[in-house]
């Protein structure tokens, strides 16, 4: 078994059966950039029960998941693989390789006890700052190993940027000189 790299929206994951999407979450209670947005634009409860954690005096810890059930098919993980967040004055990545292990070990079983396939963006390597060389390897050492379906997908927007726009009518104006 190989991990399914696909091109579409992580939060719309493709195939029957139930499906876990899994995203990095920080250790801080910080929720607000990045894939959270997608996740929470889809869904509320995912952002909710994450912040809920941090309202009281304790919080998650890192390599820990919430498992939050979001309709009969799909259940967002939130793995907690980030210490802190990036910051321009510091040099330090926050993603915490050990972390994601423990989490995609959590993540692993889960799955396993849901007859559930796994999915994600290239988790851990846009905010967090982490490397897909070092995040790949986990991966095939949790989920692929023990033959859990898993799929990766990179976002590719619907629609072009303004510099593709831009790009796009320049080219056309040159082409109509």
């Amino acid at each position: 078994m190989n991990i399914n790299y696909l091109t579409g929206d992580a939060t719309a994951p493709k195939g029957q059966g139930k499906k876990v999407i899994v995203h990095i979450c920080n250790d801080i209670g910080k929720w607000g950039r990045g894939f959270v947005l997608a996740i929470s634009k889809r869904w509320k409860t995912p952002e909710q029960t994450y912040r809920q954690a941090f309202s009281n005096e304790s919080k998650l810890e890192l390599g820990e998941v919430q498992f939050i059930e979001v309709n009969e098919e799909i259940t967002v993980a939130n793995i907690i693989g980030q210490h802190d967040i990036a910051r321009k004055s510091s040099k330090n990545i926050p993603i915490r390789y050990p972390a994601v292990k423990q989490a995609l070990e959590k993540v692993t079983e889960y799955a396993k006890q849901q007859n559930a396939s796994v999915h994600m963006p290239r988790i851990g390597c846009g905010l967090a700052g982490g490397n897909w060389d070092s995040i790949e390897p986990i991966i095939i050492d949790t989920l692929i190993q023990n033959n859990i379906s898993t799929s990766v997908y990179d976002f590719e927007a619907s629609t072009p940027t303004k510099t593709s726009k831009s790009i796009q009518n320049k080219d056309n104006k040159n082409k109509s000189q």
